[in-house]
């Protein structure tokens, strides 16, 4: 496997996790993320998720050119939905990560966020199509 496709699968990877995880966390029906031992997981996986989404579209671009795959126009259209699903993603997870604490219910409102959700299935689709 190139460094790029491990990067993108090891992106891909971090995002999903992190949402199982989040998932989780809101059916704990917590008021604060504050002294409990799933609360300070929760912050780790909101810097885990961060640092995938960081520049994720960049990554995924470099793999898709790298790669070649075709038809490079569909291929490219495709990244630029990810590219804004993944931008609106980790602009609504910096919020939430930015409060000084975080319950269940919103941990549960990022989860039901449609940017999150169709950047998910986004990506469970461009990593069934980039393959192992």
């Amino acid at each position: 496997m190139s460094s790029l496709r491990d990067d993108v699968k090891g992106r891909i990877d971090a995002i999903e996790e992190s949402y199982e995880f989040f998932l989780a966390f809101a059916a704990q029906g917590l008021t604060s993320d504050q002294g409990s031992k799933s609360g300070g997981q929760l912050r780790i996986f909101l810097g885990k998720s961060e640092a995938a989404l960081d520049g994720l579209a960049g990554a995924l671009r470099g793999f898709v050119a790298e790669a070649s795959l075709e038809p490079a126009t569909t291929w490219a259209e495709v990244l630029d939905v990810v590219e804004r699903d993944a931008s609106d993603t980790l602009s609504a997870l910096r919020l939430v990560a930015a409060q000084s604490s975080v319950s269940s219910q919103l941990i549960d409102n990022l989860n039901a966020n449609i940017h999150f959700r169709a950047l998910l299935t986004d990506l469970f689709l461009v990593d069934e199509l980039i393959g192992a």
